[in-house]
């Protein structure tokens, strides 16, 4: 006798999706390399990655509000353009309608569709009787918390029926009791199968709410952006944190994240443009005086410590530590193992050294392992005056990065070189001037 498998369809279907900007020489920025990855009923999947992995970006190119450069997305087997996915949206920045009421916000997606008023109005009242604003129908977005604002736009967003939920850093915004008094909620709305919805795909930074709300969990590297990493979470609803399997899970998602990959070097795609070096390596955005920190702390607990714990102890997301720990890294100062940040003999030499010290262990540092710097501090030695305005170095990077970037890797690598003192900066002319060292 022979046993038929049923094998569910994807709501949502990626196929060798990619996202690139091309540059003016024909170089392309990779952001997003090609991906596959689809999403079935009955699963809450959370996307997570390091800042600048392109998690936002996936999650608009899944949803059509922004085009891929190549691949295609297809929405029950056919490709989405020419056709609008039943889906909605949870921004981060609650996007509500200052002058309407919340009564008001939550129907005009349907206004928008045409729904007929008596209908959008029983539609309107239900959900936000779900969401737990019943009592607030009349108040406008000023008069309510930023909880209450957020249950404002995940009941806008479900009140269309979408049959997938797209949530963008939905509660990065909120303390930390709302944040898991709202992650609550929507579990229970969706376990009591209060809405109609039948898949979450939810982009987030922070690794336990992760763990705590997604039944699949898919981790993404960076530079360019592609999966390293998808887990199935087989915990029961409601999870303890506390328990052997959920730390054991963080554990696995922290290592993934926290281990350096050798694709993470290019940021162009493949193909026959020219491939930009490894001298284009981007620095992670962080601040040399959070660094010293980290490595204090590191030195006070013997040199190692578990980098889910630390985040836990420091109440950080991996978004807030994870640059901090790279940076570290990158200069030599801790190294990376099993989810483990371990001091070096450097790190702690950095850490128990007074400030014009850790200053020159800096300085030979970046030198040596930071390209951006390397190239600034040589630039600024073969001019005679020793100024260069900062355009001249904000046109290098453009070559490589996009817009937004390059003024951050700028903005990032001028916080270093002034700690470093290797140059000065004077933000009202734009212009550096090398420093005498």
């Amino acid at each position: 006798m022979s046993v038929t498998t049923t094998v569910m369809a994807p709501l949502i279907e990626a196929r060798s999706l990619e996202k690139f900007f091309t540059q003016p020489d024909g170089n392309r920025i990779q952001v997003i390399a090609p991906t596959d990855l689809a999403i079935y009923p009955g699963q809450i999947v959370a996307l997570l990655g390091p800042s600048g992995s392109g998690k936002s970006t996936l999650l608009r190119m899944l949803t059509g509000l922004a085009a891929p450069s190549a691949g295609e997305v297809l929405w029950h087997g056919e490709p989405v353009h020419g056709q609008t996915p039943n889906v909605s949206i949870v921004f981060q920045s609650f996007a509500l309608f200052p002058w309407l009421t919340v009564l008001e916000n939550v129907e005009a997606p349907l206004e928008a569709r045409a729904i007929p008023t008596i209908e959008r109005r029983k539609r309107a009242l239900r959900i936000i009787d779900a969401v737990g604003l019943d009592g607030f129908e009349t108040a406008y977005p000023k008069e309510l918390s930023g909880g209450m604002k957020q249950r404002v736009g995940v009941a806008r967003a479900l009140v269309v029926e979408p049959e997938v939920l797209f949530m963008d850093e939905p509660f990065s915004a909120l303390d930390v009791l709302t944040a898991e008094t709202l992650r609550g909620e929507l579990l229970e709305l969706w376990l009591d199968h209060k809405v109609p919805t039948k898949a979450i795909f939810i982009v987030t930074h922070n690794i336990e709410e992760a763990v705590v709300l997604a039944d699949r969990t898919i981790v993404l590297g960076h530079n360019p952006g592609r999966i390293r990493a998808d887990f199935q979470i087989a915990l029961p609803h409601p999870r303890n944190r506390k328990a052997q399997a959920f730390e054991e899970f963080v554990d696995r998602i922290y290592q993934v994240i926290t281990t350096p990959d050798e694709h993470e070097k290019a940021v162009v795609s493949s193909g026959p443009q020219k491939i930009v070096p490894h001298s284009a390596l981007m620095l992670p955005h962080t601040r040399p005086g959070g660094m010293a920190g980290l490595l204090e702390i590191l030195q006070d607990q013997g040199g190692r410590a578990d980098l889910h714990r630390l985040a836990d102890d420091l109440s950080l997301a991996v978004d807030d530590l994870l640059p901090t720990v790279e940076t570290a890294a990158l200069l030599h100062f801790l190294k990376l193992e099993a989810g483990d940040a371990i001091l070096t003999d450097l790190g702690g030499a950095f850490a128990k050294a007074d400030i014009q010290e850790r200053k020159a262990i800096f300085r030979k540092a970046v030198l040596e392992n930071v390209p951006l710097l390397r190239q600034m501090d040589q630039a600024l030695r073969t001019k005679s005056d020793g100024k260069l305005p900062d355009e001249f170095f904000q046109d290098l990077l453009d070559e490589h990065f996009s817009e937004e970037e390059s003024r951050r890797q700028l903005e990032t690598a001028i916080q270093w070189g002034r700690y470093a003192e290797l140059f000065d900066y004077d933000a009202a002319t734009g212009r550096l001037t090398r420093a005498e060292n």
